[in-house]
């Protein structure tokens, strides 16, 4: 296999994660296999540029046996558990797991390298019968047994570590600590020699981990912020509440104190489509999915979504700002009846002024098709816009909010009724606009966002 430099690796992966260039594109270019380039882009998405540095690291047969564990248990194949523990190819994985299975973890154990010794008798040896445990000594078979529980023990307590660090490569910290919980229970020398520690390497690592955590206030601000937002956060916008308190820290270190903290935020699921039918006249789009505006209340989109609880189905129509992603009127409706509608623009159009020139843009819902609501919206001068027919993405915000408001807020719950769902809505939204920043608003809520140039 060809030698590459990091400085290589990370050009090529560079210019795949910026320079809108695919893998095969990339190995064309630079004389790469396809493989071989995903496999850099996933050892650096992983472990950053410390992943696409050459190891030369060998393992134990405790820490191979932990490795094949963790592929097993997560069904990962060979090319997501070498990336996930940066393992430089994927072929020891299948050259470990073999081994395992035919001999056990015996056949694990790294070899020695250098020269083979020489042979101190050339005469042959004659192979060795299988010993019976009736022949053997309570003493022989005893040590056994403590070493086999010893070795479980200490699998057990790696494996939890495993669980814990999302599979990160167990170090030697990790491995002294397993060994400090287990020594008074079994022979310190029979443990530091399954770990693969030296005594000296496992003192120092126990020092170490008894020096103060540099990072402790910080993991105590970035648990307050997750718990305080029910774990809506991700790692982005818990770096810039850290920065509005006043502190200054790298969204990379959020990011590895987050892990070692077990907190990832929300993973949107998919998002709710419904067919809407064709009733009076269609407005052309004049929006355009030009989403950005000048100015508050100068574009204006709106949608209605159904949530579905204890046997009931509840609507929510809402309209936002797209200068600063504010929900400026909403209502709620167990059927989604023109009333629905009709509520949420009179309060929308009582927020207006009359120098305001505001845009609306909807899908070709029937409710927005209607008379009654048209006449609305020139009674103000607000100029109407639609969607093309069947195409969601041109109301692309409206939606992003609908994911954001049923991963953060519908899915983690659990209600009892509509009218509970009703008024966690209402505290939802109003969090929404005043508590939730964006990375997009300069780390400042929607309506910290729309006051500031009128503190300024």
């Amino acid at each position: 296999m060809a030698k590459y430099t990091t400085e290589f690796k990370l050009e090529v992966v560079q210019r795949y994660e910026y320079g809108n260039i695919g893998s095969q594109t990339l190995a064309h270019q630079y004389g790469l296999s396809d493989g071989q380039v995903r496999r850099w882009v996933n050892l650096y998405q992983m472990h950053g540029e410390a992943g696409l540095v050459r190891k030369t690291a060998s393992y134990s047969a405790a820490q191979k046996l932990a490795i094949l564990q963790h592929m097993w248990d997560n069904e990962l194949s060979y090319g997501q558990t070498a990336a996930a523990f940066n393992i430089r190819s994927p072929g020891h994985l299948s050259k470990w797991e073999r081994c395992y299975h035919s001999g056990g973890i015996n056949t694990l154990q790294p070899r020695r390298r250098g020269a083979p010794k020489k042979m101190a008798d050339p005469k042959p040896t004659p192979p060795q019968l299988p010993v019976d445990d009736d022949a053997r000594s309570r003493e022989d078979l005893l040590a056994e047994v403590n070493f086999l529980r010893m070795e479980n023990a200490y699998l057990k307590k790696l494996k939890g570590l495993s669980s814990r660090a999302a599979g990160a490569t167990h170090d030697r910290a990790q491995k002294a600590q397993v060994v400090n919980e287990l020594r008074h229970q079994f022979p310190l020398a029979g443990l530091l020699e399954l770990a693969g520690l030296a005594r000296s390497t496992f003192y120092y690592q126990i020092k170490v981990a008894q020096a103060a955590d540099k990072h402790l206030a910080l993991k105590g601000q970035i648990q307050w912020i997750f718990a305080r937002h029910k774990g809506r956060y991700g790692y982005r916008r818990i770096t810039l509440a850290i920065r509005n308190l006043g502190h200054q820290v790298n969204h990379k270190t959020v990011q590895r104190q987050m892990g070692l903290l077990g907190l990832k935020s929300l993973v949107r699921p998919k998002k709710y489509r419904s067919y809407k039918g064709e009733v009076g006249h269609a407005a052309p789009n004049v929006l355009q999915r030009q989403f950005n505006a000048e100015a508050p209340k100068q574009k204006l989109v709106t949608d209605v979504t159904e949530f579905n609880v204890a046997g009931e189905k509840l609507y929510l129509s809402p309209v936002l700002d797209l200068f600063n992603g504010e929900i400026i009127a909403f209502e709620t409706a167990k059927r989604p009846t023109f009333e629905l509608v009709g509520s949420m623009l009179k309060k929308a159009l009582a927020k207006l002024k009359s120098s305001d020139k505001a845009l609306l843009h909807s899908d070709q819902g029937w409710q927005y098709r209607m008379p009654a609501f048209q006449r609305a919206l020139r009674s103000k001068g607000v100029e109407q816009s639609m969607s093309r027919k069947g195409n969601c993405l041109d109301n692309a915000a409206m939606e992003s909010f609908f994911a954001v408001l049923k991963s953060e807020f519908y899915h983690p719950n659990k209600f009892s009724s509509a009218d509970e769902l009703r008024a966690g809505l209402k505290r939802y939204i109003h969090y929404y606009n005043h508590d939730r920043i964006k990375q997009k608003l300069k780390g400042l809520s929607p309506v910290q966002y729309r006051i500031q140039p009128l503190v300024a």
